[in-house]
C-alpha cells in the first residue's frame, strides 16, 4: 500500500502553471487554438482531409498539428489492439495529450475513427465549450471498401481482421457534430474550403 507521501502519490502531483500562457501564445502565433476532431470510417478521407486543412492553415501563417490515427500507433498507443476496451483507451490518451497541445496555442487536427459516441463525448468534455471541433467525414461504406488502398476491409470480410469497424464493430454516426463533410461527394478542395471558412467565421483564423 502507498503511502501519502510516496513520490507516486497523486496528492504530489500538482498542475504548473506557467508565465508563458496559451493567451500569450494565440496573440503571438495570431490565432485561437482549437481541436478539430475528423472521425469517420477507415477510408473516409479523415486523413486526407486533416492534412490539406493543415496544409492551407500553415501556408497561411497558421501554427498547427496533425494526430494521425496510424502514427499514434507507432509511438504513444503502440500498446493497445483494437479491441473495444483498447480503442477506448486510445481515445482518451488523444483526448489528453489535445489537451495538452491546446495549451501550446496550435490548432490541433486528429485523425481517428473514434467509433464510439461515448468516447468522442469524454474526449469533447476535455476541453471548454466551443474548443472541440468535430468534423464527421461521412462517407458511405461502399465507397470506403472501394477506396480501401490497404486492401484491409477485405481482410476483414474474409474474417482476418476483428473487431474491424464497419464490419465486425460498429461505427456511431455523431449526432450533432459542428462540421459535415460528405467525402464521397465533395472535392477535397471544396472539403477544405468548407472548414476554413468555419475556423473564419467563428473568428479562430482571421479571414
Amino acid at each position: 500500500m502507498k503511502s501519502e507521501n510516496s513520490p507516486k502519490s497523486k496528492n504530489n502531483v500538482v498542475w504548473h502553471h506557467a508565465t508563458v500562457t496559451r493567451e500569450r501564445r494565440q496573440e503571438q502565433n495570431g490565432h485561437k487554438s482549437v481541436i478539430l476532431w475528423f472521425t469517420g470510417l477507415s477510408g473516409a478521407g479523415k486523413s486526407t482531409l486533416a492534412h490539406a486543412v493543415e496544409e492551407e492553415l500553415h501556408q497561411s501563417g497558421a501554427k498547427t498539428f496533425v494526430l494521425d490515427g496510424d502514427n499514434v500507433r507507432h509511438g504513444l498507443c503502440s500498446d493497445l489492439e483494437f479491441s473495444d476496451k483498447d480503442r477506448k483507451e486510445n481515445i482518451r490518451r488523444i483526448g489528453e495529450i489535445s489537451k495538452l497541445m491546446l495549451e501550446s496555442g496550435v490548432i490541433v487536427l486528429t485523425a481517428f475513427i473514434s467509433p464510439f459516441r461515448e468516447d468522442r463525448k469524454a474526449a469533447r468534455s476535455l476541453f471548454p465549450h466551443g474548443e472541440f471541433i468535430e468534423v464527421y467525414c461521412n462517407c458511405s461504406l461502399e465507397v470506403c471498401e472501394n477506396r480501401d488502398p490497404k486492401g484491409i476491409y477485405q481482410k476483414a470480410r474474409n474474417g482476418e481482421i476483428e473487431n474491424f469497424t464497419g464490419i465486425s464493430s460498429p461505427y456511431e454516426v455523431p449526432e450533432k457534430p459542428e462540421i459535415t463533410i460528405k467525402t464521397d461527394e465533395l472535392p477535397l478542395i471544396d472539403s477544405v474550403q468548407k472548414i476554413i471558412e468555419y475556423l473564419q467565421g467563428r473568428e479562430i483564423i482571421k479571414k
